[in-house]
């Protein structure tokens, strides 16, 4: 349930943004079956222009992998933010990962500590899932690509389990946690500048504030492949196109796409 004071503000959400309305285009819903499906129905913004779609109650979330996401009221927060860019550019590779980096800078400012990044798609508060992020693209006739971010984050626990998976919150860290219209406002300002720094230069000016948030570097992980097949090895970093980079019997192995967890001792 929504309580009315908890409510997403489009004013406080603008002004918490600091974007002009030149630079910024919102949409309220109260529920949606997923904000990625519904964003892509709306009218395509311009070049430069960030588009953000947020609803009160998400039905139909969708995660990596045919995987759902879940949400819980004014407990949790989930958006999706939609950027054209120019007709010709190569497919944006690494946006997921600058993505997380915006959403963890945009928890920080307001005064979140302990926030890590799993790659490819995790948001982690002290080891556990705080949010994810799901970005999907799509090519219009003209050949003007478009990326659409969805993000969704946790506020406040509810008894909601996963089965593997440890869930944080940010009540876990502050009280009361943020309100939930200025963190929308401060991940729009965030994911805007981010936007128009990859449209330029790619993954490779975010790379190294994902290092720095990178929750695995240094350990031994397990990334498990769409196929079944696994590798191990000691996680290194990232590289300039996102792929995550490991350390298997003394040789670099870049990876494209996986499941990541830690391997066990």
């Amino acid at each position: 349930m929504i309580n009315p004071d908890d409510k997403l503000d489009g004013a406080r959400i603008r002004a918490a943004s600091g974007l002009s309305e030149q630079r910024f285009v919102l949409e309220l819903r109260d529920a949606c079956p997923s904000t990625n499906s519904t964003i892509l129905e709306l009218a395509l913004p311009a070049r430069g222009v960030l588009q953000l779609l947020a609803c009160e109650s998400q039905t139909a979330g969708r995660g990596r992998r045919g995987r759902s996401w879940l949400s819980w009221g004014s407990g949790s927060l989930t958006f999706s933010a939609r950027w054209q860019f120019r007709p010709g550019n190569a497919a944006p590779a690494g946006l997921s990962l600058a993505a997380g980096v915006a959403v963890a800078q945009a928890l920080e400012g307001m005064g979140v500590r302990g926030v890590a990044l799993k790659w490819p798609n995790d948001i982690l508060l002290d080891g556990a899932k705080l949010g994810g992020i799901l970005t999907e693209l799509a090519t219009d006739s003209a050949g003007a690509m478009s990326a659409v971010i969805g993000i969704g984050l946790n506020l406040r626990h509810n008894d909601t389990c996963l089965p593997d998976v440890s869930i944080a919150a940010l009540d876990d860290v502050l009280q009361p946690p943020p309100d939930r219209s200025a963190l929308l406002g401060a991940c729009a300002a965030q994911l805007a500048a981010m936007l128009e720094a990859f449209a330029s230069s790619g993954f490779a000016a975010y790379r190294q504030a994902w290092q720095a948030r990178n929750a695995h570097v240094g350990r031994l992980v397990r990334v498990s492949g769409e196929m079944g097949a696994e590798r191990e090895g000691l996680c290194v970093g990232v590289d300039d196109d996102g792929a995550m980079l490991i350390e298997a019997h003394g040789q670099p192995v870049r990876i494209l796409s996986g499941d990541v967890t830690l391997r066990p001792a």
